[in-house]
């Protein structure tokens, strides 16, 4: 039995199928999120790469931003939930979730059986998302890509204070004309992403394993910076911007069982 799960975001759209619930057979992950054609491309190199076809799924599950703009999908679900789901699959000694997408970012607390026991979501401000490190990059004439090599030669962390993309962009243009060290200055932004993405995950009460996941837990230099302003290590999740059509693909087995 086969199903599949998609994830809609606002930065990229992902697509998993699973054989049996436990195998996966395609993994896909397009740059192209909610109001385009990401999913579509997303879905079409799964079937490709699988060699499968749409009517070899047996039940599909969408999430994420745009969810609900698949008319594809048997269910949709909430990206929390979903996330929950496939992290706990992948590491199931985990009891904090920080998740850092293009848009927000989340913290979800798991009890011992990998069910939600609450979670606290900042997606009011791109301030502690990718979209913040990426509005940053571009000041700094670099990459995303190359950021965390700027961090990983930093002498010190430049403090980007400012609360508010707006702000901190005009901060960091101000500590690049007195002379600051772009590779300070990147981990300074690095740090002010993880800050603000670790305070969420204290407001639920910080329990260890803590597995971090989404597009933004590919950066090592944020890695580095959530792991020390919690003082302890985290474990990023394989394929760590794929946890939440993971989830999705689970949750699509366990419908397709009951159906």
């Amino acid at each position: 039995m086969y199903t599949m799960g998609i994830d809609v975001g606002s930065a990229s759209s992902k697509v998993v199928i699973l054989k049996d619930g436990k195998d996966v057979v395609a993994t896909e992950v397009v740059q192209v999120g909610t109001g385009s054609t990401g999913p579509k491309k997303a879905m079409e190199r799964a079937f490709e790469t699988s060699g499968l076809k749409q009517e070899d799924i047996s039940f599909t599950v969408a999430t994420g931003y745009g969810r609900f703009s698949l008319d594809n999908a048997d269910k949709q679900m909430s990206e929390i939930s979903c996330h929950a789901k496939g992290i706990y699959f992948l590491v199931p000694t985990a009891r904090t979730i920080i998740d850092i997408g293009g848009q927000d970012a989340k913290a979800i607390r798991l009890d011992n059986n990998g069910g939600i026991k609450q979670f606290f979501m900042n997606d009011k401000c791109a301030a502690g998302t990718g979209r913040f490190i990426e509005v940053m990059a571009r000041v700094l004439e670099t990459t995303l890509d190359e950021m965390a090599g700027l961090d990983e030669q930093a002498a010190e962390t430049a403090p980007i204070s400012s609360t508010c993309t707006v702000f901190a962009e005009s901060e960091v243009i101000s500590q690049l004309s007195k002379g600051t060290s772009r590779n300070n200055i990147a981990r300074g932004v690095h740090m002010s992403v993880a800050s603000r993405a670790c305070g969420l995950a204290y407001r639920g009460g910080l329990e260890k394993d803590v597995v971090f996941t989404g597009g933004v837990a590919k950066n090592a230099g944020v890695v580095r910076a959530v792991s020390s302003v919690l003082k302890t290590d985290v474990i990023v999740a394989p394929n760590p911007q794929t946890t939440g059509a993971l989830g999705a693909a689970l949750f699509a087995y366990e419908a397709a069982q009951k159906k």
